[in-house]
Order: C-alpha cells, then structure tokens, then sequence
C-alpha cells in the first residue's frame, strides 16, 4: 500500500513539470531550439495567469511558440522576436515588463505600499506611547473643586 501511494504521488510530480512544447514544434538546430527555449521563458501566456508559453496547452501558447520559431528561422535575433511579438500583443506578453513610462508607477506600487505599510505599523503600535508624553499630567483637585464635583454627581 505505500508503494502505491508513493508512485502515484511519484506520478502526480511528474506530471506537473511537463511542459506544453509539442514534438512537432521542436526545431531541428539544437542552437535555434534553445534559444528558442529562452525567449519562451521571458513570454506570458495570455490565456493561463503568469505562465509562460513554454508551459501552457493553452491554443494562443501554442501559436506564439510557433512564431517565436519562424522568426528564429528566418534569422531574426532574440531581442528582434521578443520586440515583435510584443508589438503584436503589448506589455502584458511579456513576463518583465520594460522599465519606463507607465510600467515605472507598477513596479514602484509595491516597495512603495510595503513602506507605507511599515510606517502605519509603527505609528499605530506606538501610538500610546507617543501620545502619552504630549499630555499634561492632571493635578488633583482642591477641596473646592472636588465639592462642586460631588454636588453635580449627587
């Protein structure tokens, strides 16, 4: 019985890492294909939710796949693809989004909540503390005041 629990488990592993390059998709110059490889791991499928395209079963996966290939057939260079295909699709296709125009505000909405995060953080635990030594200590009441005190609660 645990044989069999660890092969499937054993099985269900090894399925999770098969990628979605179908044979007939493999090019025949081991240089172009790993090139090819490499330029895949830096495009965003569109359909599946940040996976690349190397990873993905998905139809339009498949399709850029291809036209990552053709172009590398044709003799383009890595950057000359990887411009292409995001011309035809935008910046959503690409898993690191360039570093300029409105991408900069995305890139710094992250450090930028987690520092903001950090200073509510610390004023809100040490609220008491910092608010304790703005007020001024009560004296006691005279005889006189603690009279009419007495007379407004009676």
């Amino acid at each position: 019985m645990k044989q069999f629990l660890l092969s499937i488990c054993f099985l269900f592993c090894t399925t999770l890492v098969v990628f979605g390059v179908e044979p007939d998709e493999i090019l025949s110059d081991p240089a172009l294909e790993i090139r090819a490889r490499k330029i895949s791991l830096e495009l965003r499928c569109l359909v599946c939710r940040n996976e690349n395209i190397d990873s993905s079963n998905a139809e339009l996966a498949r399709d850029l796949r291809v036209v990552v290939r053709e172009r590398l057939v044709l003799g383009d260079t890595d950057d000359d693809v990887l411009n292409y295909v995001h011309a035809r699709y935008g910046d959503f296709v690409l898993l690191r989004p360039k570093f300029l125009g409105w991408s900069i505000i995305l890139w710094m909405i992250g450090p930028l909540s987690f520092i903001i995060g950090l200073i509510l953080l610390y004023f809100g635990m040490f609220r008491n503390t910092i608010l304790d030594h703005k007020i001024e200590k009560v004296k006691d009441l005279s005889a006189a005041e603690q009279k009419k005190v007495d007379h407004f609660i009676n």
